[in-house]
């Protein structure tokens, strides 16, 4: 399975906000949506960065209740790791597993198209796994 067949279950929405909002604007955001990352775009719309939980945490940690008044751009990830939306699932669990990362931003064509998460993909692979079982149960039941 490729990714843009998660996508087409899971749904396209792209959840942003704008790198110089503030931390706090995009915890409600993250809260609201019930997400745990979100992408950070630049004056002109384009991807400049990914914002967690993490993140914020960190800076919090860091900063105290100040940290809430920083921008999203001063938090970020700034250094993007993305994936085209014909990636297979396995790869792109390898990469999120090798990187560390739990969220991957995803292009077709040189346009973003989706989100996903490794609990999306946790989720596509236990489906899987248990769709399999299933047809192997069928299949014994009828041999026998």
């Amino acid at each position: 399975m490729i990714i843009d067949q998660i996508l087409n279950d899971k749904g396209r929405e792209i959840i942003s906000v704008k790198a110089d909002c503030t931390l706090e604007d995009a915890a409600r955001t993250l809260d609201v949506k019930r997400i745990g990352a979100v992408v950070a775009l630049g004056e002109g719309g384009e991807i400049v960065g990914v914002l967690s939980e993490r993140d914020i945490v960190r800076h919090v940690a860091r900063n105290g209740q100040n940290a809430l008044r920083m921008q999203v751009g001063d938090a970020m990830t700034r250094d993007v790791i993305t994936i085209e939306s014909s990636t297979n699932v396995d790869d792109a669990l390898q990469l999120m597993t090798d990187r560390r990362i739990r969220h991957l931003p995803v292009f077709r064509n040189e346009r973003l198209v989706g989100v996903i998460s490794i609990g999306d993909l946790v989720k596509w692979k236990i489906a899987d796994a248990e769709a399999e079982a299933e047809a192997m149960k069928s299949y014994l039941s009828a041999q026998y």
